[in-house]
């Protein structure tokens, strides 16, 4: 998986499609992503003690990383991310479309 946390990505699928938003969390393991603000889920909480009220939380949920496209900071486009060895030998992702590092 590419994407990493911090990356901006716009969803392509659902409720909340051609939103963009910022990954919070990455979750390599089963491919998924959490994207600030997108794919809201609402918990409700009882009340603790005598007195209090209860309340809905809303929380992003995960989202496949499929579901997700990569908004280039530099041309402004959805792009796939690709890999590039730089001159010190270490791997850097680049934008497909303007190929500059991200």
């Amino acid at each position: 998986m590419k994407l990493k946390k911090g990356d901006t990505v716009r969803m392509l699928s659902g409720k909340d499609r051609g939103k963009t938003g910022k990954i919070l969390r990455a979750i390599p393991k089963t491919e998924k992503v959490v994207v600030e603000g997108l794919q809201l889920a609402i918990r409700h909480q009882r009340p603790r003690r005598e007195g209090e009220k209860g309340q809905r939380i809303q929380f992003p949920r995960a989202v496949p990383a499929g579901k997700v496209m990569f908004l280039c900071p530099k041309c402004g486009a959805l792009t796939r991310l690709g890999a590039h060895i730089v001159a010190s030998g270490k791997k850097a992702r680049i934008c497909k479309k303007c190929k500059a590092e991200v």
